[in-house]
């Protein structure tokens, strides 16, 4: 499985859902301040990811949509073309070079995934504590970090851009490893077609796990 698909569909809990409480040094309510009006996002996204010595391992590059609760849509386009969709109901991964998709329940394929963070049902303070909130320029980081028992990740983080829209998130796992996905040409609550969150496998590929209604 790709590096990027490793990183979404596998590792910490990210159960999003709004909150009303907010404290300037609490991430928890910063990020749940944040997503408590959100319905709908799309954005253009470049994820890079580095090891343990800094060096970049892989690189990729797409577009994300998503409706909340529980249906989202990543397609990367380069260097390679991979769909990951939840359409509710099910997490269906695609993966054009090896003509092969895998298919599991939602409750199976993101009870444990960063692809929930913006998109799950749940509070984040269920399972998440607060590193702390930093600033960097314009830009406002949210620290989190997982319960260690459901997480192969270290911290997980939020970045806030100066309007205060998300610009990037960043995985910090316990290899050393960090993955950084920064969103550009967002927008946020307008209207999405659902067929963006429905996938029906091409003909002729492999079909692997529970694909039935």
């Amino acid at each position: 499985m790709r590096t990027l698909a490793r990183t979404l569909c596998a590792g910490a809990v990210f159960l999003v859902l709004a909150s009303s409480a907010h404290a300037a040094d609490d991430a928890v309510a910063h990020v749940e301040s944040y997503l408590s009006g959100l319905t709908t996002l799309s954005a253009k996204f470049v994820q890079v990811v580095r090891d343990r010595q800094d060096r970049i391992t892989d690189r990729a590059s797409g577009t994300f949509s998503m409706s909340r609760p529980d249906r989202f849509r990543w397609d990367y386009r380069e260097p390679y073309e991979q769909v990951i969709v939840a359409d509710g109901r099910k997490l269906w991964l695609y993966d054009t070079d090896l003509q092969q998709v895998t298919v599991r329940g939602l409750e199976q394929g993101l009870g444990s995934t960063p692809a929930m963070l913006l998109s799950g049902a749940g509070r984040v303070g269920e399972s998440f504590a607060s590193v702390g909130v930093e600033r960097d320029g314009d830009w406002t980081w949210c620290r989190l970090r997982p319960s260690p028992h459901a997480s192969d990740f270290e911290t997980v983080s939020l970045a806030f851009g100066p309007k205060g829209e998300v610009a990037a998130m960043e995985l910090a796992d316990k290899l050393g490893q960090t993955t950084r996905i920064d969103f550009s040409q967002l927008t946020r609550n307008t209207r999405l077609d659902d067929g963006l969150f429905r996938f029906e496998p091409p003909a002729g590929v492999d079909v692997i796990g529970d694909g039935g209604a």
